[in-house]
């Protein structure tokens, strides 16, 4: 590693103030910074280490007269959703996608607003962002799920803003499937499906170079929610990620056969 200036700022302020030097980078869970610093892929003067700001920090249910749902602060760790007993009655599918994310290891020092900043094309929430119909709060705005992530690795956010939290809405059924890589575990293809009244909501992740909604999928769903209603549906592979786990036409394939098998775990 290069040599850089440590800070762990103890409120959101502070923070805010220390990104301000030229060329800090934001800490959280390092699950990917810290091998990029490794590498020397990147050169930061300053790290700003947001583990110490109570701010970003915590779960809590929100009130039915607020639509329902939860909040989740930005630190908190991928473990600490997947084995929360309110994440678990309230949005279980959550739960569900937290406990699948990497190894244990990284479920014990990745974070949810790490995670979403970051944006990676293969990440598991960013699908929980868009199905979930959230929003997005920073130190400085609200932002809409649907409008956070912009393309691979980029998202809405604007230099030196820190996300908050992020409130995912409640949802009448939801579950998430994925195909994994066996390794890293990254979704190959993931797909979380989420139902509020007539409406039904299909992201995909892994597919692309980031987060889609399947409208098809959607439209189909929301007149028959059953795994059958999406037999002849397909998304175009045009466009769709190609690599050594995966081709364009897998992947494309994949996201049918995971929107079933969301589907039929929603119940």
């Amino acid at each position: 590693m290069y040599a850089f200036t440590y800070q762990r700022p103890t409120s959101l302020a502070d923070a805010a103030a220390a990104i301000q030097a030229e060329d800090a980078k934001l800490l959280g869970g390092g699950q990917t910074l810290l091998p990029t610093l490794k590498q020397r892929l990147a050169r930061p003067t300053d790290l700003i280490d947001l583990g110490a700001i109570p701010e970003l920090k915590g779960i809590r249910e929100v009130a039915q007269g607020d639509g329902g749902g939860l909040e989740i602060g930005a630190f908190t760790r991928h473990a600490e959703v997947a084995h929360s007993d309110l994440v678990k009655r309230v949005i279980p599918a959550l739960a569900s996608l937290a406990e699948g994310i990497g190894d244990r290891q990284v479920r014990n020092m990745g974070t949810l607003g790490g995670s979403i900043a970051n944006a990676d094309p293969s990440a598991d929430y960013p699908s929980a962002v868009v199905a979930l119909k959230s929003v997005v709060t920073t130190d400085r705005r609200t932002i809409a799920g649907d409008d956070f992530f912009t393309g691979m690795f980029e998202t809405a956010l604007e230099p030196g803003e820190i996300v908050k939290s992020v409130r995912f809405s409640r949802p009448d059924k939801a579950a998430y499937a994925k195909f994994r890589n066996p390794a890293s575990r990254y979704a190959i293809v993931g797909v979380f499906v989420a139902r509020f009244g007539a409406e039904v909501r299909v992201a995909v992740t892994g597919a692309a170079g980031s987060v889609f909604r399947a409208e098809a999928f959607e439209t189909a769903l929301a007149a028959d929610f059953r795994a059958e209603a999406l037999n002849g549906l397909s998304v175009e592979a045009d466009g769709l990620n190609a690599d050594i786990h995966a081709s364009a036409d897998y992947r494309a394939h994949l996201v049918t056969v995971m929107a079933k098998r969301a589907v039929e775990a929603a119940g």
